[in-house]
């Protein structure tokens, strides 16, 4: 049985720490001489901005010694997107990282997994990727993605406890065009797809082609991911998020609001700390009888148009699905007769043949269907994380239109 990771548990001190290395090597090497120092230990991007670095900067400043981390908790920072593009760090420390490490290798009835990485590692799903094999004792194989999408495809190497990868759906998109891409994804145990809803399309190729897939939810503030989908779930047809892992408990309010509990729960943003109730996501979704997620999207992205609700995620999975946007946003447009306006925004480079998407579209309702197709002018908009900045690309296109005009 795991217990607190060896190696992973920081002294109390005053020094803060700033990590922002790309290289994973460097990474782990930084960070293992950062716990060591002890301290607060915060997980940056060297391809920051300006405006991502004054937050961190202020951040910084702030930190303090406090009865917690003087007891080892909350001493690690990870970096997490806030809506209007502010830059938030969930506090993490030993425990809540080892309840997370328990609670994935049980629900997958497994003492450890040797992990190939692909994502960065200062990001949760790149963090934690890392953490799940080397805390039980297992390799970790740092892969470089422009690499393997070129088609540099390392040979898994030999091993009892088998290989696991995680990708988005962007990255499983891209490998499933190549035939050899797809036998080298076919030799791993799991492949573990989040970080952006995946669309229909996608999920029935990666089944067709026997794809071991794993879709689940999780969140930086919980350790990544609390609830899963096995593989052998998936073949058989499910196309949810799976049940919760043995660590956390998942509920769903009467407003459809996710909310989690559990040991891997975050302490607080730094420099705040937070109790142990549970943490309302933000996110909505609906557990069915089986007490499997299926995560609806973004409460705050929800569009109100004529008095009907429409969540973006839904419509953005029909869109991308046609095979027409290299990427695809569904906003609401601020408009006096609807209240919000569905619109589709879609990177100005495309070229999409709107023939095909509109006849997809019609299977919609009516209401669902965007009212307009916008190519942005410019470059696209994204958080501190990767994702995309809908505050941003919101007012980037309304200052387009009124340009426009």
């Amino acid at each position: 049985m795991l217990g607190a990771p060896a190696g992973l548990v920081a002294e109390p001190s005053l020094a803060t720490t700033v990590i922002e290395e790309s290289d994973p090597r460097r990474f782990m090497t930084a960070l293992a001489a950062a716990t060591a120092q002890g301290g607060t230990v915060i997980l940056a991007s060297e391809n920051w901005g300006e405006h991502e670095r004054r937050q961190l900067a202020a951040l910084r400043d702030r930190a303090q010694v406090t009865p917690a981390t003087a007891a080892g908790k909350g001493w690690l920072c990870i970096p997490t997107g806030g809506t209007g593009g502010v830059l938030k760090f969930a506090r993490h420390d030993e425990d809540t990282i080892a309840a997370a490490v328990v609670g994935f290798h049980r629900h997958f009835k497994s003492a450890g997994f040797n992990a190939a990485g692909v994502l960065p590692l200062h990001h949760v799903s790149g963090l934690m990727a890392w953490l799940r094999s080397t805390l039980t004792g297992c390799e970790y194989w740092p892969l470089d993605w422009k690499k393997i999408e070129a088609g540099e495809l390392p040979p898994l190497p030999a091993r009892r406890e088998g290989w696991v990868i995680s990708l988005v759906p962007t990255q499983l998109e891209r490998l499933l065009r190549s035939a050899t891409a797809v036998e080298w994804l076919q030799g791993f145990r799991i492949i573990f797809l989040g970080g952006a809803p995946a669309w229909p399309e996608l999920l029935a190729a990666a089944a067709a082609a026997q794809l071991p897939l794993s879709l689940g939810y999780g969140l930086t503030e919980t350790a990544a991911m609390v609830t899963a989908l096995r593989p052998e779930e998936f073949l058989l047809g499910a196309r949810d998020s799976g049940s919760a892992l043995e660590h956390a408990a998942v509920q769903v309010g009467r407003n459809g609001v996710i909310s989690v509990w559990g040991d891997s729960l975050f302490r607080g943003y730094h420099p705040e700390w937070r109790d142990r109730r549970p943490f309302a996501t933000g996110d909505l979704g609906r557990l069915d009888a089986n007490g499997h997620l299926h995560v609806l999207g973004r409460r705050d992205a929800v569009i109100i148009t004529g008095g009907e609700k429409v969540v973006p995620a839904e419509i953005e999975a029909v869109l991308r699905g046609t095979g027409q946007f290299p990427d695809v946003v569904v906003l609401g447009l601020p408009d006096a007769r609807w209240g919000q306006l569905v619109v589709a925004v879609y990177p100005g480079s495309a070229q999409p043949d709107f023939h095909s998407v509109i006849r997809v579209m019609s299977r919609l309702a009516v209401y669902k269907r965007p009212k307009s197709y916008i190519p942005l002018v410019g470059p696209w908009p994204a958080n501190a994380q990767g994702k995309v900045d809908r505050a941003a690309l919101l007012a980037q296109v309304v200052r387009q239109r009124k340009e426009r005009r």
